[in-house]
């Protein structure tokens, strides 16, 4: 599909960190030729030793090493408010957030109406490379169906009219 402007084909990708060791995270998204990492994160810190790798320093390193870009979204980010919501909803159904297998209907109301509706696709894709053709959205959640990375993938893709792929362990 052609990318809005003129600019090529886009497609966007999916990833998260759950569920990855620091070798196939970065195995999956080579693989997948990925070229510009879109981290939409809030927070850009994991705690923890086991996914440090995707703490924001040691990622964009990382990424540099293999020749993949690195943006940060924030505005693709939830905010802490919208963030609650889900919290809310996991805690009242008894789900730990890591085993949690689909957003509430209430976090992707509130993400769409506080987070997308205040972004353009033009404005996002103007903070991503003209020459992007692959482009990951970043969160840690190891199913897309449970994390925003899916609404705004699904967002983006309807926007440039590009297909979707959700990389996953």
């Amino acid at each position: 599909m052609a990318r809005p402007g003129g600019q090529g084909d886009l497609v966007v990708l999916t990833i998260g960190a759950y569920g990855h060791d620091e070798q196939s995270f970065f195995r999956a998204l080579v693989g997948a030729d990925v070229d510009t990492f879109c981290d939409i994160r809030q927070r850009r810190g994991v705690r923890g030793s086991r996914y440090a790798f995707v703490n924001s320093k040691r990622l964009q390193q990382s990424l540099a090493e293999l020749g993949i870009r690195y943006v940060h979204l924030k505005s693709l980010a939830p905010t802490q408010e919208v963030r609650a919501a889900q919290k809310e909803a996991d805690k009242a159904e008894g789900v730990a957030k890591r085993q949690r297998e689909s957003l509430h209907p209430e976090f992707a109301a509130a993400y769409r109406k506080e987070c997308l509706e205040n972004v353009t696709g033009a404005g996002v894709l103007a903070s991503v490379p003209a020459d992007a053709k692959r482009v990951a959205l970043f969160c840690v959640e190891e199913l897309p169906s449970a994390c925003h990375r899916s609404l705004a993938a699904e967002w983006l893709a309807g926007y440039a009219e590009a297909p979707i792929e959700h990389l996953v362990p």
